[in-house]
């Protein structure tokens, strides 16, 4: 794992590997000094099926396939990213120390703050110089579990796993990435980015010096279409169909039954952000930008925007003006592009 190094394209480029609980999203862009293109996106659903989680991984690797089929590309060097209850993003300080100490004193450091088995987990980090005397950082542990898990994945559908990051990062590089030079972004407050994907949504900020805030989150969008079913005694794809083909709503007021089923969500978010504010080093967050395949769904952003007491949108990575997407992925850019925000956060990263 790592975070922020420089971004390449040539014979280093990567596709970025977005593997969810429902679905598949892959990127591959191209960098120059107008800014990113897009060289290939594409996504896929993973189908649904009843049977073994032996079965679900067979279903994950091969929409892995399908999805790399419709990309176009050729490189098969993937950088894949894992969030969840076995990823934890955490500061550290320590007293001025050499840097062929640091990783053993970061090591302890995550033994002591993650709830991981220290024999059972990837650590990596990132130092952040602040023109204090003492070292500070960024440290990043996840199972090691999660991280083979993703990278077996990878392997089975034909590709290479050559990094691995975390998604909350991803999401900040990502902005940080397409925001790098456009007059219109604010570089004296926090970017705050909520992603909603499927079984889980991640929580990114980032303070206007530089430090990164990642929460997770054990609770998304299926949880909240399962709790939609519930209260009006109908299928789970009726709601689906409901919340994102624009199928008409049934008899029940999908308002209504969006925002009860979402108050868990809602509560989650509110108290992370109120966490955040009240630390020391923190500014406030009056802007937060949602993505992830669940920021797609009808009425969702517009009640975030009543119930959080804070400025939401619905953010595409892709519409800024920093991105140029040919005719091959426009539609796909303009559809899905807060579904592929991750992705596309994965694909800034680089082999060396």
């Amino acid at each position: 794992m790592g975070w922020k190094r420089t971004l390449h394209f040539g014979k280093d480029t990567v596709l970025g590997l977005d593997i969810g609980s429902s679905a598949v999203k892959m990127v591959v862009l191209g960098k120059s000094k107008a800014g990113y293109s897009v060289a290939g996106a594409s996504t896929a659903r993973i189908a649904v099926d009843d049977k073994s989680n032996g079965d679900r991984r067979k279903r994950s690797v091969e929409a892995i396939r399908q999805c790399f089929a419709r990309m176009g590309v050729k490189t098969k060097c993937a950088v894949c990213g894992v969030s969840g209850q076995d990823v934890a993003v955490r500061d550290f300080e320590f007293a001025p120390m050499p840097d062929a100490e640091i990783a053993a004193a970061v090591s302890l450091e995550a033994s002591q703050v993650c709830p991981f088995n220290v024999t059972d987990m990837a650590v990596d980090y990132q130092v952040i110089p602040d023109g204090d005397a003492r070292t500070k950082g960024v440290l990043v542990a996840a199972t090691n579990a999660v991280v083979t898990g993703k990278t077996q994945l990878a392997r089975q559908a034909g590709l290479k796993c050559v990094l691995t990051d975390v998604d909350g990062l991803a999401l900040l590089n990502c902005h940080d990435g397409l925001a790098e030079g456009n007059e219109t972004s604010a570089t004296n407050r926090s970017v705050a980015i909520l992603n909603v994907g499927a079984s889980h949504t991640t929580l990114a900020i980032m303070d206007h010096n530089g430090w990164p805030f990642i929460r997770d989150m054990n609770h998304g969008g299926d949880d909240v279409i399962t709790q939609i079913a519930a209260l009006n005694d109908t299928s789970i794809e009726t709601v689906t169909g409901a919340l994102f083909d624009g199928v008409a709503a049934v008899e029940w007021s999908l308002r209504d039954s969006l925002e009860k089923a979402c108050r868990k969500l809602i509560a989650d978010v509110a108290g992370t952000l109120r966490y955040y504010a009240a630390q020391a080093k923190s500014t406030d967050v009056d802007r937060l930008l949602v993505c992830g395949g669940f920021a797609l769904a009808e009425g969702f952003v517009e009640l975030l925007n009543r119930r959080l007491g804070t400025e939401v949108v619905l953010w595409n990575p892709f519409d800024s003006p920093r991105t140029k997407t040919g005719r091959r992925c426009e539609a796909i850019c303009a559809e899905a592009g807060p579904a592929l925000a991750v992705a596309a956060g994965l694909a800034m990263r680089s082999m060396t």
